[in-house]
């Protein structure tokens, strides 16, 4: 392996099933390409069907052979949510890897879900939350499959969970919203990983992040970032990818590790190993809030 982790590390995916959340476009596109390029069996699951079939097209015109496939998949909506997990449960009884990608960031007034959770705490986290809870079946008892969930720098913008106000409905704050839906990400992982360590499963979860990186997920960027200051500090999307694929495919990662950039302040660079805040590894908010998720999402799961 190189010192500067790279895409060309990525070994050989054959005869993987990768699920892989928010695929149709940036740090998902990539991600799922990637992987397809590298031999997996990959399943773009996606809210918008029409950019998905272009997203999936456009990964057989680079790799004629990949084995791609879509279904559709809100995270916005329990209901679709446990639909679309019933199909891939059906689909895929053998599922090596699921990447929690998809996300909203910065919503700029505060919306609601279909359940009635604001929408990022509610897509970000629980939607994910409920998908992860209803697939691991069919991850569990497969050796080497990993659960990666997708977080951001912006976990530390916020001190802690508001259980008080999960919904942010007495004071929307975007910027605070999103962070608690990445720090929810990240006790999510942990939380997960020592579930699953305790059952004695093969599988494992980790967790990722992006840095600073130039996808649509950035459009509701607040108006003091000029574009032009945001061009020249972040980085493209293959490149925020690579945490999320080492994190998934790398033979010597473990189980609770977080991965980032290794560039200042972790906003750019490959892909390394990086420290979460010490609020996300508290141990009793992360069962609090794994306690509650399963009470809103209706979602129990198997460990």
């Amino acid at each position: 392996m190189s010192a500067k982790w790279t895409a060309a590390d990525i070994p050989d995916q054959s005869g993987r099933v990768a699920i892989v959340t928010g695929a149709n476009s940036g740090l998902g596109y990539d991600t799922a390409a990637l992987l397809a390029g590298k031999g997996a069996h990959v399943v773009m699951a996606v809210r918008n069907l029409d950019k998905g079939n272009e997203a999936l097209q456009r990964i057989q015109g680079t790799h004629p052979n990949a084995q791609v496939d879509l279904q559709e998949l809100d995270l916005s909506s329990l209901d679709n949510t446990r639909k679309a997990a019933e199909a891939i449960r059906s689909a895929y009884p053998r599922i090596d890897l699921l990447i929690n990608n998809a996300g909203v960031m910065y919503v700029p007034s505060r919306e609601a879900t279909s359940d009635g959770f604001e929408m990022q705490f509610g897509t970000n986290h629980l939607g994910h939350f409920a998908l992860t809870g209803l697939l691991l079946d069919n991850l569990i008892g497969v050796d080497g499959s990993r659960v990666v969930t997708v977080s951001s720098v912006g976990h530390r913008i916020i001190a802690k969970i508001h259980f008080d106000d999960l919904n942010w409905e007495r004071s929307y704050n975007r910027v605070k919203a999103y962070g608690q839906s990445k720090l929810a990400n990240l006790m999510f992982t942990y939380e997960l990983q020592r579930r699953l360590a305790a059952k004695g499963a093969p599988t494992v979860a980790l967790a990722a992040h992006p840095g600073f990186s130039d996808t649509e997920l950035m459009r509701h960027l607040p108006g003091f970032i000029p574009d032009s200051l945001w061009k020249v500090v972040a980085q493209p999307a293959e490149m925020g990818a690579l945490p999320t694929l080492r994190a998934a495919t790398d033979p010597g990662a473990q189980g609770g590790q977080y991965y980032g950039p290794d560039g200042i302040g972790e906003a750019k660079g490959n892909p390394k190993v990086v420290a979460s805040s010490a609020q996300s590894h508290d141990e009793a908010i992360q069962r609090r809030l794994w306690t509650v998720s399963e009470e809103l999402t209706g979602v129990i799961f198997p460990v």
